[in-house]
């Protein structure tokens, strides 16, 4: 996992995000990320402590998977 990515998250948000941060992250709508969550599509882990959040190692993770994945196409 990249510590860039991990370095740059945790400084932005702190070691977890809100739905709010987790979607602008991800350049969608809240709803959609719950939405997302609801049918089981979301592959990034979130939790509920009073509300629900991601934890910053989890989105890092998730944007290293999609480079991987980019870099595989382009071969």
């Amino acid at each position: 996992m990249s510590l860039f990515t991990q370095a740059y998250l945790l400084e932005k948000y702190g070691p977890r995000l809100t739905m709010d941060q987790l979607a602008s992250e991800l350049g969608v709508k809240r709803q959609t990320v719950y939405n997302k969550i609801a049918n089981g599509s979301l592959t990034i882990p979130t939790y509920v402590d009073g509300q629900r959040f991601c934890d910053y190692r989890d989105l890092a993770a998730y944007f290293d998977e999609c480079r991987a994945r980019a870099k595989l196409q382009i071969n």
